[in-house]
């Protein structure tokens, strides 16, 4: 177990707050001090509220002394992203076009679970503007920066939770992906993130991208998601799309290993190109899990058809028709203040005709449908979280790719947001240069279980790696 106060999970703090061997408030200051060390220098933070949170703090150590915690997460340190409403504090999301003067005085359902199961709230995460984009920087908060690499991009659009987890900034982030955007960043910081099936986490405001965007939990372990993701997933009744409740405990059965599972293992999804390094980083993976007694299979998950080569064209109709949906909320003056390339993306989102979205609405269900079929053979798919590891930190592409759109980079991400699945990415080695390389797990829909658990197995058997900050 680690013995600096910052780096222990959430799960070990919890156990050392049971046992009256460490405070809420130890905890607290200690990744208080770390951020004030290092967030200037990565940059994963955009607001910070010292006096908030050891208010938190300071309450929930008087619970502990008492024997009576209020929830899962009593005295647990939370970075919110700032695209989660949160009471007391603006919600700017990366955008000058946001007023912060304003009553900021109602909770995203995740941020009101997690303040019920007694989190203690440290600030908002940084995130691209609006969370367009699978890098982050923006117009308002600068470039968030890769604690791996400080030259490098952490990923977006929950790149300051991620910056954050991986510089012992606090040992538990909220995440939203609608392409991505929670297990891009977790591949590229050597972090852990789960988006569950969509509606498993309640969301309110609904996100102006539509049915594709998730949210989840961002952590350094597995347990510490699980725990996170049990708070999260409580029913919220502003969610119109939200899943009834199963009671299915998160945190249980993570130790049941894969034996028996059957896994198919993708390096390409039949046209992707991916990077050598990552490709035998993600080989290597697949190997793991069959001696860890999974039995694993080279597939084309696709059965022979174009769905996944298909579904680009099928994101960017629903991801840039979200976004000319939002930017058309704002004047002009306030549009001219954002980022190009959500400018951009706006423009060509605009040009959709209704029958050309009707199209990759239909396209989107004939890619869900071959992965439901998929599912029937196979409990898992395995693949690359991303095909390759972290590039520059400031720019939407890498340098020299002839790449336009961060959508282009990003091939085993979004497609599983338009099928609406449970997926995760998981560290499983380094490139030469020494940068993350993240490993997907996706599981059948409302299979979080089931990813969590095989997650769990492959941690245990490689250990997640944290740069030495």
């Amino acid at each position: 177990m680690p013995t600096r106060i910052e780096r222990m999970s959430a799960i070990e703090l919890l156990s050392r707050y049971r046992r009256k061997t460490l405070s809420p408030v130890e905890a607290t200051k200690a990744v208080l001090a770390q951020i004030d060390r290092l967030n200037p220098t990565y940059n994963a933070y955009c607001l910070v509220d010292h006096a908030a949170a050891l208010k938190s703090a300071r309450a929930s150590e008087k619970r502990w002394m008492r024997g009576k915690p209020v929830g899962p997460l009593d005295g647990v340190p939370v970075g919110l992203k700032d695209l989660m409403l949160t009471k007391g504090w603006p919600t700017l999301r990366g955008s000058k076009a946001i007023d912060p003067n304003q009553a900021w005085d109602e909770d995203a359902p995740s941020t009101d679970r997690l303040r019920e199961a007694g989190a203690v709230f440290l600030g908002k995460t940084t995130t691209p503007e609006f969370g367009w984009k699978g890098v982050t920087d923006s117009v308002l908060t600068g470039v968030t920066r890769n604690p791996w690499d400080k030259s490098k991009t952490p990923g977006g659009s929950s790149g300051g939770a991620s910056a954050a987890l991986a510089a012992f900034m606090g040992p538990l982030m909220t995440g939203s992906d609608g392409g991505g955007s929670i297990r891009i960043p977790a591949a590229f910081t050597g972090v852990y993130g789960i988006k569950g099936s969509f509606g498993r986490v309640p969301a309110y405001p609904a996100s102006p991208f539509g049915t594709v965007s998730h949210i989840g939990p961002m952590t350094r372990t597995v347990a510490d998601s699980a725990l996170m993701l049990q708070v999260m997933a409580q029913p919220d009744w502003r969610d119109w799309y939200q899943l009834e409740s199963t009671g299915v405990d998160y945190t249980k059965g993570l130790n049941k290993g894969v034996k028996g599972l059957k896994i198919g293992y993708s390096p390409d999804l039949g046209y992707a190109k991916v990077d050598p390094e990552v490709a035998k980083a993600i080989a290597d993976g697949a190997k793991l899990f069959q001696r860890l007694g999974a039995k694993v299979e080279e597939v084309d998950p696709s059965g022979g058809t174009s769905v996944f080569k298909d579904s680009h064209e099928t994101f960017q109709a629903h991801w840039f028709a979200g976004a000319a949906n939002l930017l058309s909320r704002y004047s002009a003056k306030q549009r001219s203040q954002m980022d190009s390339g959500l400018q951009a993306a706006a423009e060509g989102g605009a040009k959709y005709s209704l029958l050309e979205y009707m199209a990759a609405v239909k396209r989107r269900e004939d890619l869900g449908t071959q992965m439901n079929k998929f599912h029937e053979t196979y409990d898992l798919l395995l693949t690359p979280a991303m095909p390759i590891a972290a590039f520059e930190a400031g720019i939407e592409v890498p340098k020299g790719s002839g790449l336009t759109r961060w959508t282009e980079w990003t091939p085993f991400s979004y497609p599983f947001n338009l099928t609406r699945q449970p997926a995760a990415s998981i560290p499983c080695g380094f490139t030469r240069a020494g940068l993350p390389i993240g490993l997907q797990l996706v599981g059948p829909l409302y299979g979080e279980a089931v990813v969590l658990r095989a997650s769990r197995a492959f941690e245990e058997a490689r250990p997640f790696a944290m740069p030495d900050l």
